[in-house]
């Protein structure tokens, strides 16, 4: 499955050895330049040990097990006790050390060998070593039977990776040819301890590998290298962890990290809750909206004990408005496949009132595919086209698309029906209602009747893949390699849904090559060549154009990326913006 919501991959460009854009051994030698061995950006100062950190999460995990659910909420959680090889430098999104201290990627860009932490011990007190990294991404991350399986990162068009031990403490990875972004895949796998779920033969019995860490297992059983470990669990209450005694992470002094004791969860479901809990003290972050926002920002002013910040993010998903170019309704599938008629609507997109109004001005302007900050980013902005309800009338009526009837909605070419149609969107969500309205009321200025379709936010995609839409919102989270993207922008991808008819007949198979447009096969081909690159100033070129190629020919129109903004009590240390960026992470934050 691709459809969960990753975590960020790295963002560096993964040059061959000569490529002066390469990452591999600078990164090693930054992490030995200090005794710290996380990224030196996290610490706007040296802090101090002891205390809570208390957040929040919408609802109770399904389960502790990372590749068994896709829910947010365990990624959450489990992200504070699993590592992974490789991370990324919250300030420049460039590879940095984790499990994996140092690695070297191949001139020839088909094989990486990473070269693991010494010392570095699970949480009750085994040593890690490669056959933690070996059991993961064979027996787990790359088994199509696990429901959160990562395998869509691990091939080259349908041939896998390969991995093998080295040593005890040295990893190779080898593709069958080139693949760029080899190390970028790998900063996705939470490694897990061989020793403890190997039991469960992940590849022999999928479905009961899925069944362990479940949450009412013992959390004695739950083990990781992260700088946390569970503590304790109360259903639709409370997850509290505490201090993993044998974290490696030390901070620039060389100071075992966390400085937390302790990191609590408390499950609280709605928005205006959780900002209630930390207006009241019980929580000492907690995410805002762009509505939350000026209030909690002039109560900060007046002197409030807390702190509002703002700052541009990668992962952050834009939204973005499709059209079913297969709807079953003859008319609507004519319009939606027809540039020109996308190109109408992206001109009744009002995305200076959205931002302003949707998200009190915490948002904006979206790149096409790829995070404005990531380094693969093309600036295609000039194809964001302004908002212009008199030139979409103008192309409207080129097309055909008249008021025949005279009664205020237009027709479809040749005296057909009104023009009418569906916008799907998350009924729950705090953004998407606010959007799918001003498109309903713009559009009814245009002379095109639109009703609001809204469901329940986690049915939106599953909808949507499944073809049970006319026109919807939703968000795709940005990634900094396209790569590990391919389902969604590459034609006939697993996620590519607005033209589910280019997808393979079956699992494996290759995609209707010959129901694409000339700009769908071109931007099909880029991603294999991509794909098979090692030089990466040849993957950013070949990426650039696929940029242009999306903003000129709309498979999606993007509407805004929202800003990352964070609210904090004051009385906590290294949480802080720099360069435009919120800093902060779970273990490096402290009590002043």
């Amino acid at each position: 499955m691709t459809a969960r919501p990753a975590p960020s991959p790295a963002a560096p460009l993964l040059a061959a050895l000569t490529v002066s854009l390469a990452l591999c051994a600078p990164a090693h030698a930054q992490a030995n330049q200090s005794r710290a061995n996380v990224p030196p950006s996290l610490f706007q100062t040296v802090g101090k040990k002891g205390g809570t950190l208390t957040l929040s999460i919408v609802s109770s995990p399904q389960s502790f097990n990372y590749f068994a659910v896709l829910d947010n909420n365990t990624y959450t959680v489990m992200n504070n006790v699993l590592d992974r090889l490789i991370t990324l430098d919250p300030l420049t999104n460039r590879l940095y050390p984790a499990l994996a201290e140092s690695w070297t990627f191949s001139p020839d860009g088909r094989s990486a060998t990473l070269k693991l932490r010494r010392g570095v011990k699970w949480s009750d007190g085994q040593n890690f070593n490669a056959d933690d990294v070996i059991f993961t991404l064979v027996d787990v991350a790359s088994n199509t039977g696990l429901r959160a399986n990562q395998s869509a990162v691990f091939k080259i068009g349908k041939d896998p990776l390969t991995f093998r031990k080295v040593d005890a403490y040295t990893v190779r990875v080898t593709a069958p040819k080139p693949y760029g972004a080899m190390l970028q895949a790998l900063t996705f796998v939470p490694i897990l301890p061989q020793h403890k779920l190997a039991k469960y033969q992940p590849l022999r019995d999928p479905d009961g590998f899925m069944k362990a860490w479940a949450t009412n297992a013992p959390l004695s059983e739950i083990v990781g290298t992260g700088p946390f470990m569970l503590g304790s669990y109360t259903v639709d209450q409370k997850v509290s962890l505490v201090r993993n005694p044998n974290s490696w992470r030390r901070d620039p002094r060389g100071t075992q990290l966390p400085y937390m004791d302790r990191l609590e969860y408390l499950i609280i479901k709605s928005p205006d809750a959780q900002i209630a809990a930390f207006r009241a003290g019980q929580l000492d972050s907690a995410p805002i909206t762009g509505a939350q926002f000026p209030d909690l920002k002039r109560q900060e002013l007046a002197g409030a004990k807390f702190r509002v910040i703002r700052g541009i993010g990668l992962n952050n998903p834009p939204v973005h408005w499709a059209f079913n170019q297969d709807s079953r309704d003859a008319n609507l599938k004519k319009a939606f496949s027809d540039l020109r008629f996308r190109e109408a609507m992206q001109l009744a997109v009002n995305r200076e009132r959205i931002i302003d109004t949707v998200y009190n001005g915490l948002a904006s302007l979206p790149g096409h595919g790829v995070a404005p900050i990531s380094e693969w980013y093309t600036n295609t902005r000039s194809y964001l086209r302004s908002y212009n309800l008199g030139q979409a009338g103008v192309r409207l009526d080129g097309l055909g698309y008249r008021d025949t009837n005279r009664d205020g909605i237009r027709n479809f070419p040749g005296g057909g029906p009104n023009v009418e149609f569906n916008i799907l969107h998350a009924a729950d969500n705090t953004i998407m209602p606010g959007i799918a309205v001003i498109l309903q009321s713009d559009l009814g200025r245009l002379g095109i009747k639109v009703n609001l379709q809204g469901i329940t936010g986690s049915t939106v995609l599953p909808t949507a893949l499944a073809g049970n839409f006319e026109s919807v919102l939703s968000t795709f989270g940005d990634q900094p390699d396209p790569q590990l993207r391919k389902d969604i922008w590459q034609p006939g991808g697993a996620l590519h849904y607005w033209r589910r008819s280019l997808q393979p007949a079956q699992e494996g198979g290759t995609p209707n090559l010959a129901a694409m447009t000339p700009a769908e096969r071109r931007i099909h081909d880029i991603f294999a060549q991509a794909e098979a690159l090692g030089n990466q100033a040849q993957r950013k070129r070949l990426y650039t154009e696929w940029q242009w190629l999306f903003a000129r020919n709309l498979p999606v129109i993007l509407i805004a990326k929202p800003d990352s903004v964070a609210a904090f009590h004051d009385r906590l240390g290294n949480f802080y913006v720099r360069d435009n960026r919120v800093i902060s992470s779970n273990y490096s934050v402290f009590e002043k």
